[in-house]
């Protein structure tokens, strides 16, 4: 019997941890332009689990990371992966806080600040980007987009976290935030 109850508990640490569907998207499209580069738009619709709800209004600074990762052309991206050391070939990082005095939401992006007033809004701006500029000029042929392939994925930065968090973190479904990758719809800027 016991063998047994530890061949289980095996075979549960082995299985894929069922993510919640709390991170999704909405839109996920790029555009490759005349000077070579990728414009890539995204809007993901998130929703926080309980714990970072809470640790959020405790004023822990939740960061997030919307990567992007070229797949096609493939000698394009075998390139770009190698030169990177299988890192995305680009990445913005956004962070969500709470404000206790003002009752508000901010978002940040770089160094651009938005207020919300609601926590539904601050998170729709979560990974939301218009036009982002993802590869150098002339790395792209603009004459054939048709055989440009990319995907991106928002997910929440538990490195970013404070190191009490961090620990928390490990190994718990209610601190893992991810999208998965998605597929960029990509379209012809002319």
């Amino acid at each position: 019997m016991r063998n047994i109850s530890l061949l289980l508990a095996l075979l549960c640490c082995l299985l894929p941890p069922a993510l919640a569907d709390t991170i999704g998207s909405r839109r996920a499209e790029a555009e490759v332009m005349p000077d070579g580069t990728l414009a890539v738009s995204t809007r993901f619709l998130t929703k926080l689990t309980p714990s970072l709800s809470e640790a959020l209004e405790q004023g822990v600074v939740l960061g997030f990371r919307l990567e992007f990762e070229l797949t096609k052309p493939r000698a394009t991206s075998y390139y770009l992966s190698l030169r990177e050391w299988f890192d995305p070939h680009a990445q913005l990082a956004f962070k969500l806080s709470y404000q206790p005095l003002t009752g508000r939401y901010r978002v940040t992006i770089g160094s651009l600040s938005n207020y919300y007033p609601t926590l539904r809004e601050a998170l729709s701006a979560l990974g939301a980007i218009q036009g982002w500029r993802v590869l150098n000029p002339g790395t792209l042929d603009p004459k054939r987009p048709g055989q440009v392939a990319g995907q991106v994925r928002l997910l929440l930065d538990i490195g970013d976290l404070p190191k009490p968090f961090q620990m928390n973190a490990l190994g718990s479904d209610d601190w893992s935030l991810d999208s998965g990758w998605i597929k960029l719809d990509v379209k012809d800027a002319g």
